[in-house]
């Protein structure tokens, strides 16, 4: 902990594991057919190994007993034990496992997958809809290999277990990295004093629906400030994303619209597939949303929100960044603090992938970077400082 001070296709941010200890994967779906074809999506990777291949929750759970994985790629629809029945005692088995749920871009799918992440789930990939669509799709392929590899490490790290031999589970070693990865220390910024911020804006990809509301909970009405998200998601599951907000953290949220004006204590966010950015119309500020290019290899961006922000309010502005793969979100950030804003992020300990987060506090750009249940009584108590 450091204290305060006075559908996206991300590149691969995982460390890669030695080659003779590849994170070891299982794929559960009931069709034969689509696990061969995620099994041959996956092993396509050098740094992935599929170990176990089965047809149902509940065989799941008796193959993670017999051999422990760091990653279950994990169907929604099946037989004997559907995946949502399947995630709680998967979890009891191994509580550090990483499971993403594969689930289809249709409302049912996006709101099963949102529960599946409340019950422990880390991530979800939006499943193609036929096998000719999974063999044929790069850009599902690619997605699917780089969200195992890195929540693989973030397992390792977790202290993902195997079993020996004689039945006795051990700690796994620390996985080997092929290339040293050196980052400049953490270095915060001094906290301003008495300023007073008028907007705030959270960025997210990887564990952020369950860190969102986590945050957002300590939030309720209690700041007057709009607040903008961008959440790396696709279309559908941002539709349901927001309502989810709406009901558990009691603030109103909504995809944001084309054109409406910003108010105070509403939660906009960004629809999938779309950058959400803010402009000038006026006297007043509106929400815009465009189908520019993605930036950071995502469309909702962190960035161009972060950028969009900092031309309307300057200094005044509170961004935060949570836990997600990539580092989408650390040149708006630096944008932030060279106005003269507050930037938190979340750490390392606390974060499924601490991408994103890692990437705007080795910037030193941040003026704290806090574990995720401090991160809302944070927000809270610098929102409602009194303006300077």
């Amino acid at each position: 902990m450091i204290d305060m001070p006075g559908r996206p296709v991300l590149p691969s941010a995982a460390a890669a594991p030695a080659a003779d200890d590849p994170y070891r994967v299982m794929v559960v779906d009931d069709s034969a057919v689509i696990r061969g074809l995620l099994t041959r999506a996956l092993e396509g990777d050098a740094d992935l190994r599929v170990v176990s291949s089965v047809g149902d929750g509940q065989m799941a759970v008796n193959a993670l007993q017999r051999q422990p994985v760091d990653v279950i790629v994990l169907d929604i629809e099946m037989p004997v034990m559907d995946g949502l029945t399947a995630i709680p005692k998967l979890l009891a088995v191994d509580p550090h496992v990483k499971i993403i749920m594969a689930s289809t871009l249709t409302l049912r799918g996006a709101e099963v997958s949102m529960k599946a992440m409340q019950l422990g789930a880390a991530d979800y990939i939006p499943k193609p809809t036929s096998t000719r669509e999974i063999s044929g799709a790069d850009v599902f392929r690619e997605e699917l290999k780089q969200k195992v590899r890195a929540l693989g490490l973030a397992a390792r790290r977790g202290g993902t277990r195997r079993t020996d031999p004689r039945g006795e589970r051990a700690p796994l070693p620390a996985p080997t990295i092929r290339r040293p990865v050196t980052h400049a220390p953490v270095v915060l910024r001094s906290m301003p004093v008495g300023l007073h911020p008028d907007i705030v804006a959270i960025g997210s990809s990887t564990g952020g629906p369950q860190a969102l509301f986590e945050v957002l909970s300590h939030l309720r009405g209690g700041i007057s400030q709009p607040i903008l998200i961008t959440q790396h998601m696709p279309a559908t599951f941002t539709t349901i994303l927001a309502e989810h907000i709406t009901r558990q953290c009691g603030i109103p949220c909504a995809e944001a619209k084309d054109g409406e004006a910003l108010q105070g204590g509403r939660i906009y966010l960004a629809p999938g597939d779309f950058h959400m950015v803010l402009a000038q119309r006026g006297a007043g500020t509106v929400v815009t949303i465009n189908k520019e290019p993605p930036e950071n290899f995502c469309r909702p961006a962190v960035d161009p929100m972060m950028r969009s922000i900092v031309r309307i309010f300057g200094r005044r502005v509170l961004a935060v960044i949570l836990t997600g793969m990539g580092q989408d979100g650390m040149r708006g950030c630096q944008e932030v603090a060279a106005a003269g804003g507050l930037v938190l992020a979340q750490d390392e300990a606390s974060s499924v992938v601490w991408g994103m987060p890692g990437a705007v506090a080795h910037a030193g750009v941040c003026n704290a970077v806090l574990p995720l249940k401090e991160v809302g009584p944070a927000i809270r108590k610098l929102a409602m400082r009194t303006a300077a």
